[in-house]
């Protein structure tokens, strides 16, 4: 397929204003966080003698550090046991094409069109019959359940345009099923577990809704759920409360452009497979 030079301009021209369209939020932010502590600012303005130190007071008097703690705790947990499962769960649906694959997908499909909101109330009494509300666990242990549906169908996906001559190829060379799997299938999938783990990570650091309705202190949410924490610390000071914010959303902005090649790398991998 031949592109022009006009469909070339038109996707820059919009690749470009997609660019700016996103960054102009941050910079509005930085520049409130900027500004002085007890003035209210209005619209993007940049301020003329910028109060750097807002954020070093957002992030102690926030406990930014301990928050952080909180999150990292939780998607350690999180993210390595949904890969693990939503891996096997992807082969075992896309490689090994078992009897009643199609109708498990369609459940998990089905899971993919199910309001997130509608679960909380179940979840917290579920919580609470578990003992493990108002602990970490209590979220936890929901993020797993809720990101199989995609994390499965993204597995999946890969591994069902994976050629089966390999599989063959490596049956006759006398491979069992899990040396075939960990020698030939999990490199093969590495571009599509590398743009996952972005995924989950993201998902999880930013998770706002399931850690304020679930755990109690907000010292041990996501730093995200701790943005109420946040409002209430800060609820007169629009800087403080910027700053804070920008904080929080850091670590998944430095981590998204540490492993975009491999997250690029999966979506034109499964584009071309496709």
């Amino acid at each position: 397929m031949i592109t022009s030079k006009t469909e070339i301009v038109i996707g820059r021209v919009l690749l470009a204003l997609a660019v700016v369209l996103t960054l102009i939020p941050l910079v509005n932010m930085l520049s409130a966080a900027l500004q002085p502590a007890d003035r209210n600012p209005a619209g993007l303005t940049w301020p003329t003698d910028p109060q750097w130190g807002n954020f070093v007071e957002a992030f102690e008097v926030g406990n930014v550090w301990r928050l952080m703690g909180s999150s990292a705790f939780i998607v350690v947990c999180v993210v390595p046991i949904a890969l693990l499962i939503a891996t096997l769960a992807g082969y075992a649906l896309g490689g090994l094409r078992i009897r009643g694959a199609r109708a498990v997908l369609v459940l998990f499909v089905v899971g993919l069109t199910i309001p997130f909101e509608s679960l909380i109330i179940p979840l917290y009494y579920q919580a609470q019959g578990l003992g493990t509300l108002n602990t970490q666990w209590a979220v936890i242990f929901p993020l797993i359940g809720l990101f199989m549906p995609f994390s499965v169908f993204w597995m999946r996906a890969h591994f069902v345009n994976v050629p089966r001559e390999l599989s063959e190829a490596a049956r006759v060379d006398g491979a069992t099923m899990w040396q075939e799997f960990v020698r030939i299938q999990l490199p093969l999938a590495l571009p599509a577990i590398s743009a996952l783990t972005i995924l989950l990570f993201i998902w999880t650091w930013n998770q706002f809704l399931l850690p304020v309705v679930l755990i109690a202190d907000p010292l041990d949410r996501t730093v995200a759920g701790a943005l109420t924490f946040f409002q209430g610390q800060y609820y007169l000071s629009i800087p403080l409360l910027n700053a804070g914010a920008l904080i929080i959303i850091i670590p998944a902005i430095i981590v998204f452009l540490i492993f975009q090649r491999q997250f690029i790398r999966a979506l034109l991998q499964g584009a071309v497979k496709g």
